[in-house]
């Protein structure tokens, strides 16, 4: 005889759906963290290894549109691979900065 065997006919869902968050900073907001903007200017690579080491990814993928991805999907914040793609491009040492000032501050908060 055969054991009866349950059939999962629906996905489980999350009870409560994640609400929409923002970055803690804009993408120009040098200002508002400025040793992180000097080390960004002066020691990208240093930023960007800093970067991949908060996410536990290898190092000098911090400023990469992966990278940038998954940050603002993990913390559902809207936007678009492209949009990503745009702000890394022609932004990328403000994209690194942004992206660590955001890690710096969701860590403070203990959100990180």
């Amino acid at each position: 005889a055969m054991a009866s065997q349950t059939v999962i006919t629906v996905q489980p869902q999350f009870s409560a759906a994640q609400q929409p968050g923002e970055w803690q900073t804009g993408l120009l907001d040098c200002c508002s963290d400025c040793g992180v903007c000097l080390c960004g200017m002066f020691c990208f690579l240093c930023l960007d290894c800093q970067v991949a080491g908060d996410m536990d990814e290898c190092c000098l993928c911090g400023s990469s549109v992966a990278m940038r991805t998954l940050y603002r999907t993990r913390y559902n914040i809207p936007g678009s691979i492209l949009g990503d793609f745009c702000s890394v491009f022609w932004c990328t040492p403000c994209s690194l900065c942004q992206l660590k000032r955001d890690i710096n501050r969701r860590k403070a908060l203990g959100i990180f």
